[in-house]
């Protein structure tokens, strides 16, 4: 395992982040206790020290493991959750970016993780409703009084992101210093605006769904069925075709479809740090292997034009041989950038 400064600052991260969303079996599919510690003891005796969970995940239980399974080695371990989603169903302040729900959430986070901080607290979702500045303010108070190192934002428009960052660097606070997005083969529409935002921004990037919900570790190929929701959203004839792709690939490296579809991510050339999960160990020891290998340029080249996605507007307007010849009079093969 290899390791990565988080976005701009000089924490350091492995280059996989351990996602415990998997963790409890209270949603119906996850691991129980015994299985979600194997799968754990597998990734940290790799190396991995980066670990994310949430206030909602497995309705607290994957926050209440992961604070046991680190108890030992606190200080080693880089510790990130997550606050915005519900804890309490039917009550208006029990969730949201407000401020009120940040430090109740905050507060039991702690309680269940059984830590005095959280190394990095992530905005889990935007809720359209709460003021930029309420946000700001509230993160930069968590990391002032210590329960908070760093901060970050997932599943946020990219002009939110960027302004907040603006804001915050203007009047001194906390900065978002991590953005976490879907992104894999299957979802590369992050790549009009969040990405380029992230690498313009120096924020790092901790892709979830890197596999698609194992859509490209080639299972639906097999005949496998899946979630009736995982299997709508995953399942149609460019995703049949990309999946087959990297299952290709695979067989002709000699490595797994999951180590393929992982490497992709990672070597795309920004700071990328994917989240990987599962409920079975063996899935995570397949994960790790990813960090071991090295994808040839003509398997990136044919795995990039399998899943290119329409840019939309203004992109693919701006990359039109006729705008580029009146923005540029006709110079631009002749600028070195």
């Amino acid at each position: 395992m290899k390791y990565k400064l988080l976005g701009n600052s000089g924490l350091r991260v492995s280059e996989l982040a351990l996602g415990t969303m998997t963790f409890g079996t209270e949603w119906g599919w996850g691991a129980d206790k015994d299985e979600s510690r194997k799968i754990f003891d597998a990734y940290a005796g790799a190396g991995g020290n980066f670990i994310d969970t949430a206030n909602r995940y497995t309705e607290g239980t994957s926050e209440k493991f992961v604070g046991e399974f680190i108890r030992k080695e606190r200080d080693h371990f880089v510790l990130a959750t997550k606050y915005t989603l519900f804890d309490k169903m039917g009550d208006v302040n029990y969730s949201g970016n407000h401020r009120k729900n940040m430090m109740r959430s905050v507060e039991q986070s702690l309680k269940r993780l059984n830590t005095d901080y959280i190394d990095l607290l992530w905005v889990h979702a935007w809720d359209f409703l709460t003021p930029v500045e309420e946000v700001l303010r509230g993160l930069d108070d968590l990391v002032r009084s210590g329960k908070v190192h760093y901060i970050g934002v997932s599943d946020t428009p990219a002009w939110i992101v960027s302004r907040a960052n603006t804001i915050a660097e203007f009047r001194g606070w906390s900065s978002f210093v991590g953005l976490q997005v879907e992104y894999s083969l299957l979802q590369r529409t992050p790549e009009r605006d969040l990405i380029p935002m992230a690498k313009e921004m120096g924020l790092a990037l901790t892709p979830w769904a890197p596999l698609a919900g194992g859509a490209l570790t080639g299972k639906y190929l097999k005949g496998h069925t899946g979630r009736i929701a995982e299997a709508s959203a995953r399942r149609n004839q460019r995703s049949t075709a990309i999946a087959a792709e990297v299952v290709t690939i695979a067989e002709e490296m000699g490595v797994t479809p999951a180590q393929v579809a992982l490497k992709w991510v990672m070597q795309k050339g920004f700071n990328s740090i994917p989240i990987v999960g599962g409920r079975r160990v063996e899935q995570i020891i397949d994960s790790l292997g990813a960090t071991s290998l090295t994808l040839p340029d003509h398997a990136i080249a044919a795995l990039d034009k399998i899943s290119t996605t329409d840019m939309g507007f203004p992109h693919d307007f701006l990359e039109s041989e006729e705008v580029k010849k009146v923005v540029y009079g006709g110079t631009k093969g002749t600028i070195i950038v």
